[in-house]
């Protein structure tokens, strides 16, 4: 049986994920090893936050393409008479 890549985190999962680890390296507490580690990890979500905002930018910026009315000023049209 194929083994199923590891789920990413959602946005929200991972900006949350983000703040325990800054807490811990700010902490202290651990050693220096495990600050790295954590670090190594910290680096990734951000990465994969960066990357989920680049990707809502751009379907916000698609939406609002789509969706850009054009107008026209029909107060000065002529009827003929």
């Amino acid at each position: 049986m194929a083994k199923k890549a590891p789920q990413l985190p959602d946005f929200e999962q991972a900006i949350k994920q983000l703040e325990e680890i800054v807490e811990k390296i700010e902490a202290g507490t651990q050693p220096l090893e495990e600050d790295l580690k954590l670090f190594e990890q910290g680096i990734s979500l951000a990465r994969q936050c960066q990357e989920a905002l680049k990707t809502a930018k751009r379907r916000v910026q698609i939406l609002l393409d789509k969706d850009t009315l054009k107008t026209e000023d029909f107060s000065e049209s002529t009827t003929e008479t």
